[in-house]
């Protein structure tokens, strides 16, 4: 059992340029949700495991080195109780298996943590998540934001409180 979460937007303070949501690319751009902190303690508590997932494509151009991803990870690590981060160095144009909406990510978590998928949950506020989520068969809990169309979502909600209380239920009921 596990929920994989998407790291910007979800984890971190998205960083918006021209109407975009675009991955920060030093620590100066990175910085934690604070009101995600402390929300995704009680998933932990009830056996969940917690998987970051994110495309990085700024190390695969240079624009992010990996330094900066290191500590960005670290800081990730101290503000919430992750399992693991599994992230794609690639852009688009690289044509791998890990981008999302790929599910190569999914897939390798799934194979290291030998993770039951049809049991598990994607958070995220990005349509690509959905789409991955739907290809895996796990359930899919979208914060409702600019990034999301409504295909492939099994829940749309408004905060990540109610996402958490979500999966909660959800979990109780099998």
């Amino acid at each position: 059992m596990a929920v994989f979460l998407e790291r910007d937007g979800i984890l971190t303070v998205p960083k918006i340029v021209e109407g975009s949501q675009v991955p920060p690319l030093t620590m100066d751009e990175f910085h934690i949700n604070k009101d995600a902190i402390g929300l995704f303690d009680g998933l932990k508590a009830a056996g969940f495991l917690l998987i970051v997932t994110s495309n990085q494509p700024g190390l695969s151009d240079g624009s992010l080195s990996r330094r900066d991803l290191e500590s960005m990870n670290a800081a990730l690590r101290d503000a919430f109780p992750i399992d693991d981060i599994l992230i794609c160095p690639h852009d688009a144009d690289d044509s791998c298996g890990c981008r999302k909406p790929l599910i190569g990510l999914f897939l390798e978590a799934r194979r290291k943590w030998k993770i039951e998928t049809g049991t598990s949950f994607v958070v995220s506020d990005k349509q690509q998540d959905a789409i991955a989520s739907h290809e895996l068969g796990c359930t899919s809990l979208m914060l409702d934001s600019p990034w999301l169309c409504n295909e492939r979502c099994d829940f749309t909600l408004n905060t990540l409180d109610a996402i958490v209380k979500k999966i909660l239920h959800l979990q109780r009921q099998h």
